[in-house]
């Protein structure tokens, strides 16, 4: 779910110079995912309804496979495989939450920490090798690698194709209220998307800003992927003690969270070309992120009581969020080019950090909102 798009921004200067085009034109990629998660994702729960969890599943992943390969063609290629790509993800991403809380909806914590820890050890590893990959052989080969993955994920799931679903449905006639009727869950919608919107552009410009301060490919690649690693560690036992908080508690945490985020943002700021404080910069903000999203895919199952709303919340938010997040890479990147300086991104940065720390505020005032 996350290794075909986070294996890339350390290879843009790569892919750019064998396309020919300019890397800022390629901040795009990162976009494309997050317009196409915005554009499918509240398609998601109808087509689980049509064709069942686990034939969806199988259908996204065939996607996915294609257009991951499609990437290596040409120029219009790669950004149509990355469009299919997004639209596979965005399907995974809205069954998941759903899936946990209908299979173990005894042990949401432990099964939300599985799934978004084993996301993050595939993005940890995509990111640490993708630069001596490259360097060894060719970007169009290593996508290909990422390719050999998707294929590898299609068939261990195969097999689930045996089983039926388990999710309870309503009896007829008994109709769900919108979300987009619910006033706290558009301030949920907020949230993820300021949320997801830090983290794609963080994750798509920090390689760039380490090697514009003087950083090395390697070393920027290194960062990329220690800044992908936090996750591991620290996604295995965040959905677990969110879990056992109450709302006041998760609001101060998460907002202290936020506030190591804001340190890092700052000593971007006032960073010289030196590993060792790119490094800090790296572990602050790849631990605030690592924190802040499996808090997002959690809290979708504990603000709401059955599984057909969590779906329907999951949708939504991710339908809005990431239409938001989808500014973030492309037009945010473009910023080094008209002013010359990274200064301007990190300072919209900070300023989205904090109105997103408002939302975490609005959100933990109520225990359930559906």
């Amino acid at each position: 779910m996350r290794v075909p798009i986070t294996a890339i921004p350390p290879i843009l200067t790569d892919i750019a110079t064998g396309l020919g085009v300019p890397v800022s034109q390629l901040g795009i990629l990162t976009s494309l995912p997050l317009i196409m998660f915005a554009l499918c994702s509240s398609l998601a729960p109808l087509l689980a309804k049509k064709f069942g969890n686990e034939w969806l599943i199988t259908l996204v992943l065939t996607t996915m496979l294609l257009g991951s390969v499609m990437r290596i063609v040409n120029l219009p290629f790669l950004f149509i495989g990355t469009m299919l790509l997004g639209a596979g993800i965005a399907v995974i991403n809205v069954l998941l939450p759903s899936l946990v809380s209908t299979y173990f909806p005894k042990q949401v914590g432990r099964y939300t920490t599985l799934y978004i820890t084993t996301m993050g050890a595939m993005a940890t590893v995509g990111s640490v090798v993708a630069v001596p990959a490259v360097s060894a052989s060719s970007w169009k080969t290593f996508i290909l690698l990422l390719t050999a993955v998707i294929g590898l994920a299609l068939v261990v799931w195969l097999p689930n194709l045996s089983r039926q679903s388990r999710a309870k449905r309503k009896k007829e006639g008994v109709v769900l209220p919108s979300m987009w009727t619910n006033k706290t869950a558009w301030i949920f919608l907020i949230f993820g998307g300021l949320q997801s919107l830090i983290y794609y552009t963080e994750l798509t410009w920090l390689p760039t800003m380490a090697r514009t301060a003087g950083l090395t490919g390697s070393e920027a690649g290194i960062l990329a992927g220690i800044f992908s690693f936090i996750s591991i560690p620290i996604s295995m036992v965040t959905p677990t003690i969110v879990a056992r908080l109450k709302k006041e508690e998760r609001a101060k945490v998460m907002l202290g969270v936020s506030s190591i985020m804001v340190v890092g943002l700052l000593l971007i700021l006032i960073a010289p070309g030196n590993f060792m404080m790119w490094l800090v910069i790296h572990l602050l903000l790849g631990a605030s992120v690592s924190v802040l999203f499996p808090y997002l895919m959690l809290s979708l199952s504990l603000k709401t009581s059955t599984t057909q709303a969590t779906a329907q919340l999951s949708g939504m938010v991710q339908t809005g969020g990431y239409l938001i997040a989808a500014t973030g890479p492309v037009f945010l990147g473009y910023s080094y080019s008209r002013f010359g300086s990274w200064h301007p991104l990190v300072l919209i940065l900070l300023l989205v950090t904090l109105l997103m720390m408002w939302t975490i505020v609005l959100i933990e005032k109520k225990e359930t909102i559906a």
